[in-house]
C-alpha cells in the first residue's frame, strides 16, 4: 500500500515497500534479462547460473533493472489508486535495499490545485475596426502591386523601389571573404536584403557605371568573422528596371477578378474587410476573455509543465519553419541564439498559455462540463474534412472518445460558456490609458 504525502509546490511524495521474496524475484528477472553479459571461466556466455553471477559480480549488478522491475508497476498503481494527475517524470529515492526487502519514495509532481475567482460575466473590451475608404484603396494597390511589371531604365540614376541588375564583390582589409560575391543579381532598392548601407549605396548611381561601397557589418551577423568588420564592396550596374503598376480601371477589374467594374470590386474588398475585421474582433474578446478569467483565478504552476510547454512551442515552431524549408537551428544560428535562449524566450507565453489552460480546466469540471456522442462525432467530421480523410477511417485510426480529441471539445465548450457570459464594454479612451 502506497503511502502519500502532500509537498509543496504541488509535489507528492509517494513511499513503498517491497517485500524480500518480491525484491529477489526482481533480481531473478534482471538476470534473465541480462545473462548473457556475464562470463565466467567454465561457462559459455549467457549460461552462467544465477548463484555465480552474484557470486562473482555481486548482486548490485542485478540492481538496475531489478529496481525498475519492482518500481514501475507499483508506481503506475499507486498513481491509478490515488487519482493523481502526473506532469513530469518522477524523481526515485532508494531508501533501503536489505532482508527485508526495499524501501523508496517518488517524488512526482502533479496537476496544482486551481483557485477559482469571478469566471461568469467579466467585462471585457470590444471593438470591431472601421473598414474605411483608405484601407479600401490600400488593398487596390495591394492588387496593382501584385500584377505590376518591371521596364528597363536608361535615362536616370538608380532609385529607392528599382530592382537592379548589378556584379558585386565584397573585401575586408583589402582580402576577398566568402559568401562576398555575386553576378548578375537582382536587388530590389529598400528591400533591406542586404547589410545595411549596401542599398543606399547603390542608389543614385546609373547603368554601366562602377563604384565601391564601404560599409560596416552588424554586430549580430552569422558569420563569426565579419561581425562589426568594416568592409567594402566593388559593385558594377548592368540594368535598372523599375516598377509599372496597371491602370487602376474597370478593365484592370476584369483581368485580375470576377467583376467587371471598379466600383463592383471595391464593394466586395469592403464587405471583406468589414467581415475579416469582426472577425479579428470575436478572436481578440475570446482571448481577452480567457485572460480575464485566468487573472481573476490563482494557481501555482510547476516548473516542470512550464519546461514541458516550452519545449512544445519549440517543436511547434520548428515544425512551422519545416513547412517553408527552413531548420529552427539553422535560424537560431543565423541570429546568433542557441536554442536554450530560444526556449527560455518563449517562457512568458508558455507560464500564461499552461495557467489559462488549468483554468479552463477547473472551469469545466465546476460546471460538469462534458464531450457528448454528438459532439465527438462532429469533432471527428470536421478533423476529416480538415485532413481530407474519410470520417470512418479517421474515426478508427483515433479510436472511441480518444482522451485529446474530448479533452479539446471540453476546453473549447468552456471557452464559448465563457464567451457567452462576458459582457462586452466599449474600449477605454487613450486619455484614460494615459492617467
Amino acid at each position: 500500500m502506497a503511502n502519500i504525502e502532500k509537498l509543496d509546490k504541488s509535489q507528492v511524495a509517494i513511499s513503498l515497500e517491497a517485500t524480500r521474496e518480491e525484491f529477489d524475484a526482481a533480481l531473478q528477472a534482471s538476470y534473465k534479462k541480462n545473462k548473457n553479459r556475464f562470463q565466467v571461466p567454465g561457462f559459455r556466455k549467457g549460461k552462467v547460473p544465477y548463484q555465480l553471477v552474484i557470486k562473482y559480480y555481486g548482486e548490485g549488478v542485478l540492481y538496475e533493472d531489478a529496481i525498475d522491475e519492482i518500481v514501475n508497476p507499483a508506481y503506475q498503481a499507486a498513481v491509478k489508486e490515488n487519482d493523481l494527475q502526473v506532469v513530469a517524470r518522477p524523481d526515485l529515492d532508494v531508501e533501503s535495499i536489505d532482508e527485508n526487502g526495499m524501501k523508496y519514495k517518488l517524488i512526482v509532481t502533479v496537476k496544482p490545485e486551481v483557485t477559482l475567482g469571478q469566471y461568469e460575466g467579466v467585462e471585457v473590451p470590444y471593438s470591431v475596426t472601421e473598414v474605411t475608404d483608405e484601407s479600401v484603396m490600400n488593398e487596390l494597390e495591394s492588387m496593382r502591386k501584385r500584377n505590376s511589371s518591371l521596364e528597363n531604365v536608361e535615362d536616370r540614376a538608380a532609385q529607392e523601389g528599382d530592382t537592379v541588375i548589378i556584379d558585386y564583390e565584397g573585401f575586408k582589409d583589402g582580402v576577398a571573404f566568402e559568401g562576398g560575391k555575386g553576378e548578375n543579381y537582382n536587388l530590389k532598392l529598400g528591400s533591406k536584403s542586404f547589410i545595411p548601407g549596401f542599398e543606399d549605396g547603390v542608389i543614385g548611381h546609373n547603368v554601366g557605371e562602377e563604384f565601391t561601397i564601404d560599409v560596416t557589418f552588424p554586430e549580430e551577423y552569422h558569420a563569426e568573422e565579419l561581425k562589426g568588420a568594416a568592409a567594402s564592396f566593388n559593385v558594377k550596374i548592368h540594368n535598372i528596371k523599375a516598377e509599372v503598376l496597371p491602370e487602376l480601371d474597370d478593365e484592370f477589374v476584369k483581368d485580375v477578378s470576377e467583376f467587371d467594374t471598379l466600383d463592383e470590386l471595391k464593394a466586395d474588398i469592403k464587405k471583406n474587410q468589414e467581415e475579416s475585421a469582426k472577425k479579428i474582433a470575436e478572436n481578440a474578446f475570446v482571448n481577452e476573455v480567457v485572460t480575464a478569467v485566468a487573472e481573476n483565478a490563482t494557481v501555482e504552476i510547476p516548473e516542470a509543465m512550464i519546461e514541458t510547454e516550452m519545449e512544445n512551442m519549440a517543436q511547434e515552431q520548428a515544425a512551422r519553419m519545416e513547412q517553408q524549408g527552413i531548420k529552427l537551428e539553422m535560424y537560431l544560428q543565423y541570429m546568433g541564439q542557441s536554442i536554450e535562449q530560444f526556449k527560455e524566450s518563449l517562457r512568458p507565453m508558455a507560464e500564461i498559455r499552461v495557467k489559462n489552460n488549468l483554468v479552463i480546466e477547473a472551469i469545466s469540471k465546476e460546471l460538469k462540463i462534458e464531450a457528448t456522442a454528438e459532439d465527438y462525432d462532429k469533432e471527428i467530421e470536421s478533423m476529416a474534412s480538415m485532413y481530407q480523410m474519410d470520417k470512418e477511417d479517421l474515426k478508427k485510426a483515433v479510436g472511441e472518445n480518444n482522451p485529446m480529441v474530448t479533452e479539446g471539445i471540453v476546453s473549447r465548450k468552456t471557452v464559448e460558456y465563457l464567451q457567452e457570459k462576458a459582457v462586452k464594454v466599449a474600449p477605454k479612451a487613450p486619455e484614460a490609458d494615459a492617467e
